[in-house]
């Protein structure tokens, strides 16, 4: 098996469109082609997350309007990082994935629980909910990896 940092090495030259840069996490960004990433992680996942966000750029990933379509390029995302990682002599664990995607899942649950009743709202536009039970109104803020908050309207 490849090391983080070999298989980094040979990201970069099978992907040259792809800027990677050491970051604190990490993540895909569409506007300049970049996947950030851990340097020197101690994280025995490293490479998993490493080819999930160069999945998001490999799909053309780049903003979505529902929550729902969040979890679809997610899914997506890992099912494509799965794919690519034979090509490195690397497996990813599907209870590794399904573990990841839960996280988005209780995110979306979150987001879409209503402040007033607990009922589970829809989403009617890209940050804000309605309630099919109480027909209370709210919206959420981005939230991905800051707190959640939901703000009654």
């Amino acid at each position: 098996m490849l090391s983080t940092c070999s298989i980094l090495k040979k990201l970069k030259t099978d992907y040259p469109e792809v800027n990677f840069q050491p970051s604190d996490d990490y993540l895909w960004s569409p506007s300049n082609q970049t996947v950030y990433y851990v340097e020197n992680s101690k994280d025995k996942d490293s490479y998993a997350y490493l080819l999930h966000e160069l999945s998001h750029g490999v799909l053309g990933h780049t903003d979505y309007d529902r929550d729902v379509t969040l979890i679809a390029m997610e899914r997506a995302a890992w099912d494509k990082a799965k794919e690519l990682s034979g090509n490195y002599e690397l497996a990813i664990d599907e209870d590794f994935i399904e573990s990841n995607l839960d996280s988005y899942r209780d995110w979306l649950h979150a987001r879409s629980t209503c402040p007033n009743c607990g009922a589970t709202g829809l989403q009617t536009k890209k940050l804000a909910y309605s309630c099919p039970a109480c027909n209370q109104n709210w919206r959420v803020n981005e939230a991905k990896i800051c707190a959640l908050r939901r703000f009654v309207i």
